[in-house]
């Protein structure tokens, strides 16, 4: 009798995973459609903020279709890799990749202003995880237009404060470039000099996520040096 109710507490155990790995598997696969779009609606807008366009979830896609009007993927030689979609490209995981199998997207856009930019991801980490964004470059390649950056769970209040627009705007018109020179974008813990075309203020109290957002600008925007320069001498 023993032996019964043993083979039937542990039948019943067998039947109630496999019914909830079931229903686990069906959940996840409808709720994917609606996990792409929600995706690709957050790319877009990130995208679209960078430029100084906020919209609506319901107006993102037609704010995107107006004002994206390009895209692309290059190598680190700078070079265009074709029968490869811009948008499907996720940057954190290419940078991950051997370099002669990293591709980067480019994104053209018109601005509010209509003034032509080109707007580029970057991805690295924070603190406590993932911190990634879109910079907007005009036509120079080297003023950045703006910025837009997010985050997984920097400290509210601290480094969390990447995603304020207080911050992001600080970066409007800094170069990247000295003459030829590629040198990026310093956070300055004590400050930045206004007239320091290469530094903004750091966030106060964010140190590790002000040093982790200046190397994945140092570095996700190195990528793509040989691109901007070979733009620079088109202009």
């Amino acid at each position: 009798m023993k032996d019964f109710s043993n083979r039937y507490i542990f039948t019943f155990a067998v039947v109630m995973v496999a019914i909830v790995a079931v229903i686990l598997s069906l959940a996840a696969t409808l709720l994917r459609p609606a996990q792409e779009r929600n995706y690709e609606v957050e790319k877009k807008r990130s995208m679209l903020e960078s430029i100084g366009l906020f919209a609506e979830r319901e107006d993102v896609t037609a704010m995107y279709d107006k004002h994206i009007r390009e895209s692309f993927v290059v190598d680190l030689s700078g070079n265009i890799i074709t029968g490869v979609d811009a948008f499907d490209i996720d940057l954190g995981k290419e940078l991950k990749k051997e370099d002669n199998d990293i591709r980067l997207p480019v994104f053209k856009a018109v601005t509010e202003s209509n003034e032509d930019v080109i707007i580029v991801p970057v991805s690295g980490a924070g603190l406590w995880g993932p911190i990634w964004g879109y910079i907007a470059l005009k036509s120079d390649m080297s003023t950045i237009f703006g910025v837009t950056y997010d985050h997984k769970g920097e400290t509210p209040g601290l480094g969390a404060e990447i995603n304020e627009t207080s911050f992001e705007s600080r970066f409007s018109g800094k170069k990247l470039f000295e003459g030829d020179t590629f040198v990026s974008i310093s956070l300055v813990k004590t400050g930045a000099d206004p007239s320091d075309q290469h530094a903004v203020d750091a966030i106060s109290g964010g140190t590790i996520t002000s040093r982790g957002l200046e190397a994945m600008l140092k570095d996700c925007l190195g990528f793509y040096e040989p691109f901007l320069k070979s733009n620079m001498e088109r202009q």
